[in-house]
Protein backbone atom coordinates (compact mmCIF):
# COMPACT_ATOMS: atom_id res chain seq x y z
CA UNK A 1 0.00 0.00 0.00
CA UNK A 2 1.49 3.08 -1.42
CA UNK A 3 1.95 6.62 0.88
CA UNK A 4 2.40 8.60 -1.55
CA UNK A 5 0.40 9.96 -4.49
CA UNK A 6 2.54 9.61 -7.65
CA UNK A 7 0.57 12.06 -9.37
CA UNK A 8 1.23 14.80 -7.00
CA UNK A 9 4.95 13.74 -6.91
CA UNK A 10 5.09 13.82 -10.83
CA UNK A 11 6.41 10.70 -11.60
CA UNK A 12 7.24 9.77 -15.38
CA UNK A 13 8.79 7.46 -17.61
CA UNK A 14 12.53 8.15 -17.73
CA UNK A 15 12.63 10.12 -14.38
CA UNK A 16 16.04 9.37 -11.88
CA UNK A 17 14.01 8.43 -8.48
CA UNK A 18 15.96 8.15 -5.28
CA UNK A 19 13.45 6.07 -2.43
CA UNK A 20 15.30 7.19 0.75
CA UNK A 21 14.99 4.41 3.74
CA UNK A 22 13.16 2.07 0.86
CA UNK A 23 12.07 -0.66 3.38
CA UNK A 24 11.31 -3.67 1.49
CA UNK A 25 10.61 -1.73 -1.17
CA UNK A 26 6.77 -1.18 -1.80
CA UNK A 27 7.74 2.50 -3.46
CA UNK A 28 10.67 2.02 -5.24
CA UNK A 29 8.80 -0.81 -7.28
CA UNK A 30 5.47 1.21 -7.85
CA UNK A 31 8.14 3.84 -9.27
CA UNK A 32 9.70 1.10 -11.27
CA UNK A 33 6.32 0.03 -12.72
CA UNK A 34 5.61 3.40 -14.05
CA UNK A 35 9.07 3.19 -15.63
CA UNK A 36 11.19 5.22 -13.55
CA UNK A 37 14.92 4.42 -13.07
CA UNK A 38 15.23 3.78 -9.47
CA UNK A 39 17.32 3.53 -6.70
CA UNK A 40 16.18 1.87 -3.38
CA UNK A 41 18.67 3.21 -0.22
CA UNK A 42 17.96 1.75 2.93
CA UNK A 43 20.67 1.30 5.79
CA UNK A 44 19.48 -2.24 6.58
CA UNK A 45 20.97 -5.13 4.68
CA UNK A 46 18.26 -7.60 4.85
CA UNK A 47 15.79 -4.84 3.48
CA UNK A 48 18.66 -4.15 0.74
CA UNK A 49 18.64 -7.86 0.19
CA UNK A 50 15.18 -8.74 -0.40
CA UNK A 51 14.34 -5.47 -2.68
CA UNK A 52 17.37 -6.91 -4.66
CA UNK A 53 15.52 -10.21 -4.84
CA UNK A 54 11.70 -8.76 -5.36
CA UNK A 55 13.41 -6.60 -8.43
CA UNK A 56 14.81 -9.57 -9.89
CA UNK A 57 11.73 -11.47 -9.69
CA UNK A 58 9.78 -8.86 -11.12
CA UNK A 59 11.90 -9.18 -14.09
CA UNK A 60 11.16 -13.01 -14.61
CA UNK A 61 7.75 -12.47 -14.09
CA UNK A 62 7.82 -9.86 -17.19
CA UNK A 63 6.54 -6.93 -14.96
CA UNK A 64 10.17 -5.04 -16.01
CA UNK A 65 12.25 -5.21 -18.57
CA UNK A 66 15.74 -6.77 -18.50
CA UNK A 67 17.85 -3.78 -18.62
CA UNK A 68 15.46 -1.43 -16.26
CA UNK A 69 17.12 0.78 -14.53
CA UNK A 70 16.28 -0.20 -10.79
CA UNK A 71 18.93 -1.29 -8.01
CA UNK A 72 19.06 -1.57 -4.22
CA UNK A 73 22.04 0.29 -2.43
CA UNK A 74 22.62 -0.06 1.37
CA UNK A 75 23.74 3.61 2.87
CA UNK A 76 23.35 6.37 4.87
CA UNK A 77 21.02 9.18 4.79
CA UNK A 78 23.72 11.90 6.37
CA UNK A 79 26.40 10.71 3.41
CA UNK A 80 24.45 10.21 0.40
CA UNK A 81 27.09 8.37 -2.29
CA UNK A 82 25.57 10.86 -4.87
CA UNK A 83 26.38 14.03 -6.99
CA UNK A 84 24.55 17.46 -6.57
CA UNK A 85 21.35 17.05 -8.87
CA UNK A 86 21.34 13.18 -9.18
CA UNK A 87 17.74 12.29 -9.15
CA UNK A 88 14.09 14.55 -10.77
CA UNK A 89 12.10 13.08 -7.86
CA UNK A 90 12.94 11.85 -4.05
CA UNK A 91 10.68 9.74 -2.19
CA UNK A 92 11.18 9.70 1.76
CA UNK A 93 8.64 8.20 3.41
CA UNK A 94 8.43 7.19 7.57
CA UNK A 95 12.69 7.56 7.84
CA UNK A 96 12.83 11.12 9.19
CA UNK A 97 11.54 10.82 11.95
CA UNK A 98 14.15 7.81 12.86
CA UNK A 99 17.29 10.18 13.06
CA UNK A 100 18.46 12.21 15.25
CA UNK A 101 19.85 14.56 13.02
CA UNK A 102 17.10 14.87 10.77
CA UNK A 103 17.95 18.71 8.75
CA UNK A 104 21.39 16.99 8.31
CA UNK A 105 19.31 14.30 6.26
CA UNK A 106 17.36 16.68 5.04
CA UNK A 107 20.21 19.00 3.36
CA UNK A 108 21.49 15.70 2.12
CA UNK A 109 17.76 15.34 0.21
CA UNK A 110 17.92 18.64 -1.27
CA UNK A 111 21.79 18.42 -2.30
CA UNK A 112 20.93 15.74 -4.29
CA UNK A 113 17.52 16.94 -5.82
CA UNK A 114 18.13 18.81 -9.30
CA UNK A 115 16.55 22.14 -9.90
CA UNK A 116 12.88 22.03 -10.54
CA UNK A 117 12.86 18.66 -9.13
CA UNK A 118 9.76 17.62 -6.48
CA UNK A 119 10.19 15.58 -3.52
CA UNK A 120 7.33 13.81 -1.01
CA UNK A 121 8.58 12.72 2.35
CA UNK A 122 6.08 10.99 5.08
CA UNK A 123 6.07 10.99 8.67
CA UNK A 124 3.77 9.66 11.63
CA UNK A 125 0.97 12.51 11.90
CA UNK A 126 1.35 14.27 14.84
CA UNK A 127 -2.30 13.44 16.60
CA UNK A 128 -1.82 9.73 16.00
CA UNK A 129 1.08 9.40 17.06
CA UNK A 130 0.99 11.25 20.34
CA UNK A 131 -1.96 9.13 21.44
CA UNK A 132 0.64 6.09 20.43
CA UNK A 133 3.52 7.76 22.11
CA UNK A 134 1.32 8.38 26.01
CA UNK A 135 -0.08 4.58 25.24
CA UNK A 136 3.50 3.27 25.18
CA UNK A 137 6.68 3.47 25.99
CA UNK A 138 7.31 0.08 24.31
CA UNK A 139 6.13 1.93 20.62
CA UNK A 140 8.75 4.45 20.56
CA UNK A 141 11.15 3.72 22.91
CA UNK A 142 13.50 0.97 21.28
CA UNK A 143 16.68 0.68 19.48
CA UNK A 144 16.60 2.61 16.13
CA UNK A 145 12.60 3.26 16.89
CA UNK A 146 11.19 7.11 16.33
CA UNK A 147 12.77 9.82 18.41
CA UNK A 148 10.09 12.65 17.48
CA UNK A 149 6.88 13.53 16.94
CA UNK A 150 6.78 16.40 13.84
CA UNK A 151 3.94 18.93 13.63
CA UNK A 152 3.42 19.72 9.45
CA UNK A 153 4.84 23.37 10.54
CA UNK A 154 8.21 22.23 12.07
CA UNK A 155 8.44 19.87 9.34
CA UNK A 156 7.98 22.48 6.56
CA UNK A 157 10.01 24.65 8.34
CA UNK A 158 13.12 22.44 8.52
CA UNK A 159 12.99 21.57 4.97
CA UNK A 160 12.79 24.75 4.24
CA UNK A 161 15.93 25.59 5.67
CA UNK A 162 17.55 23.89 2.73
CA UNK A 163 15.92 25.68 0.33
CA UNK A 164 12.61 23.22 -0.28
CA UNK A 165 9.61 24.69 -1.02
CA UNK A 166 6.67 22.89 0.50
CA UNK A 167 3.65 22.51 -2.19
CA UNK A 168 0.95 20.86 -1.15
CA UNK A 169 -0.04 18.07 1.61
CA UNK A 170 -2.16 15.13 2.52
CA UNK A 171 -3.06 12.47 5.30
CA UNK A 172 -2.90 8.38 4.34
CA UNK A 173 -3.80 5.64 6.10
CA UNK A 174 -6.71 6.48 8.27
CA UNK A 175 -7.68 2.45 8.99
CA UNK A 176 -4.08 2.20 10.29
CA UNK A 177 -3.96 4.93 13.32
CA UNK A 178 -7.09 2.90 15.22
CA UNK A 179 -4.95 -0.73 14.53
CA UNK A 180 -1.43 0.96 16.20
CA UNK A 181 -3.34 2.52 18.96
CA UNK A 182 -4.74 -1.34 19.80
CA UNK A 183 -1.47 -2.72 19.90
CA UNK A 184 0.08 0.00 22.18
CA UNK A 185 -3.01 -0.95 24.48
CA UNK A 186 -2.17 -4.36 24.83
CA UNK A 187 1.71 -4.05 23.88
CA UNK A 188 2.90 -3.36 20.85
CA UNK A 189 5.03 -7.11 20.53
CA UNK A 190 2.11 -8.91 21.27
CA UNK A 191 0.81 -9.97 17.99
CA UNK A 192 -1.27 -13.30 19.17
CA UNK A 193 -3.96 -10.66 20.79
CA UNK A 194 -7.38 -11.76 18.82
CA UNK A 195 -8.63 -8.63 18.75
CA UNK A 196 -5.09 -7.55 16.65
CA UNK A 197 -5.00 -10.39 14.78
CA UNK A 198 -8.70 -9.63 13.40
CA UNK A 199 -7.78 -5.85 12.89
CA UNK A 200 -4.65 -7.31 11.08
CA UNK A 201 -6.94 -9.18 8.92
CA UNK A 202 -8.75 -6.74 7.90
CA UNK A 203 -5.80 -4.38 6.70
CA UNK A 204 -4.16 -7.22 4.49
CA UNK A 205 -8.07 -7.77 2.84
CA UNK A 206 -7.96 -3.98 2.13
CA UNK A 207 -3.91 -4.41 1.04
CA UNK A 208 -4.57 -7.23 -1.40
CA UNK A 209 -8.30 -6.93 -2.62
CA UNK A 210 -9.05 -2.86 -1.96
CA UNK A 211 -12.74 -4.04 -1.27
CA UNK A 212 -14.91 -0.59 -1.54
CA UNK A 213 -15.99 -1.05 2.16
CA UNK A 214 -12.70 -0.64 2.99
CA UNK A 215 -11.49 2.01 0.81
CA UNK A 216 -14.27 4.41 1.38
CA UNK A 217 -13.47 3.83 5.18
CA UNK A 218 -10.23 4.76 4.46
CA UNK A 219 -11.08 7.78 2.40
CA UNK A 220 -13.55 8.91 5.13
CA UNK A 221 -10.60 8.47 8.02
CA UNK A 222 -7.44 9.43 6.33
CA UNK A 223 -8.16 13.61 6.43
CA UNK A 224 -9.60 12.96 10.10
CA UNK A 225 -7.31 10.66 12.13
CA UNK A 226 -4.79 9.62 9.15
CA UNK A 227 -1.88 7.93 10.63
CA UNK A 228 0.81 9.32 8.32
CA UNK A 229 1.55 13.15 7.37
CA UNK A 230 2.95 12.93 3.40
CA UNK A 231 4.42 16.92 2.55
CA UNK A 232 5.43 17.71 -1.10
CA UNK A 233 8.04 19.85 -1.92
CA UNK A 234 10.16 21.02 -5.06
CA UNK A 235 13.53 22.33 -5.64
CA UNK A 236 13.50 26.00 -6.85
CA UNK A 237 15.54 26.64 -10.17
CA UNK A 238 17.10 29.12 -8.94
CA UNK A 239 18.80 29.52 -5.20
CA UNK A 240 17.05 30.62 -2.13
CA UNK A 241 18.38 33.55 -0.75
CA UNK A 242 19.99 32.73 2.44
CA UNK A 243 20.17 29.02 2.52
CA UNK A 244 23.59 27.67 2.03
CA UNK A 245 25.12 26.13 -0.87
CA UNK A 246 25.76 22.28 -0.54
CA UNK A 247 28.07 20.65 -2.06
CA UNK A 248 28.60 16.48 -2.59
CA UNK A 249 29.86 14.37 0.28
CA UNK A 250 30.96 11.59 -2.20
CA UNK A 251 32.02 12.53 -6.12
CA UNK A 252 30.92 9.17 -8.01
CA UNK A 253 27.82 6.93 -8.02
CA UNK A 254 25.37 7.63 -10.73
CA UNK A 255 21.44 6.09 -10.19
CA UNK A 256 20.60 3.33 -11.31
CA UNK A 257 24.21 1.51 -11.52
CA UNK A 258 25.60 -0.23 -9.04
CA UNK A 259 27.87 1.43 -6.12
CA UNK A 260 27.61 2.14 -2.89
CA UNK A 261 24.53 4.04 -0.96
CA UNK A 262 19.19 5.22 4.80
CA UNK A 263 20.06 5.38 7.81
CA UNK A 264 17.09 5.05 9.66
CA UNK A 265 18.20 6.42 13.24
CA UNK A 266 15.60 8.63 14.49
CA UNK A 267 8.61 14.77 21.58
CA UNK A 268 6.91 16.70 19.37
CA UNK A 269 9.38 18.77 17.29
Amino acid sequence: MLTVDYDKLGVRPGDRLLDLGCGFGRHAFEAARRGASVVALDAGPEEVAQVRGTLGAMVEAGELAADHPASAVQGDALALPFPDASFDRVIASEVLEHIPDDVAAMRELARVLRPGGTMAVTVPRCGPEAINWALSDEYHDTPGGHVRIYRRSTLERRLASTGLQPTGFHHAHGLHSPYWWLRCVVGPGNDTNRAVEAYHKVLVWDIVKAPFVTRAADRVLSPLIGKSLVLYLTKPQTAVAGVPETRPNVARGVPGRRGPAASKQGAAA
